[in-house]
């Protein structure tokens, strides 16, 4: 499973709002990751769309968290970026070339769409269970309050 790079980017976008007292700018974001602005400001406004995070406009605006860290799990920043849908997508190939079974052959899923559809749960599972506030206990804090002024 490939997973764009704007959901690395919007995960620690997450981690360091989830440090920040006041909104951070999304050209702070970018700068603290070494990152594209523009396309940096795509992803946030994806995360906007989903409800993890609002901009705060005026002279001190940026993005906020919408709830507490404890409560945005990995599982909704991904799709927030890369959507809801499924990484695995059966396309029935048993039913199609000079194996092809005959369609009342093929009435239940093949072990590759099984296999395939209990990897995503695990996947999607173990994203599910994991919070922004668990990946900030994972990292040095204390560098990423004192680079938003909050140290």
């Amino acid at each position: 499973m490939k997973l764009s790079a704007g959901v690395e980017w919007a995960v620690h976008c997450c981690v360091v709002l989830s440090q920040a007292q006041q909104p951070v700018p999304a050209a702070r974001l970018a700068d603290l990751h070494g990152v594209s602005r523009t396309y940096l400001a795509k992803h946030l406004q994806a995360l906007a769309r989903a409800g993890i995070v609002r901009p705060v406009e005026g002279r001190d605006g940026g993005y906020a968290l919408t709830r507490p860290a404890g409560e945005i799990t990995v599982l909704e920043v991904v799709e927030a970026v890369e959507g809801p849908d499924p990484a695995f997508r059966c396309t029935e190939i048993r039913q199609q070339g000079e194996l092809a079974a005959p369609p009342e052959a093929c009435t239940r899923p093949c072990g590759v769409a099984r296999v395939m559809a209990a990897a995503e749960q695990a996947w999607r599972r173990s994203l599910a269970g994991t919070s922004v506030a668990d990946l900030a206990s994972s990292f040095d804090t204390t560098a990423m309050r004192e680079q938003l002024g909050a140290g």
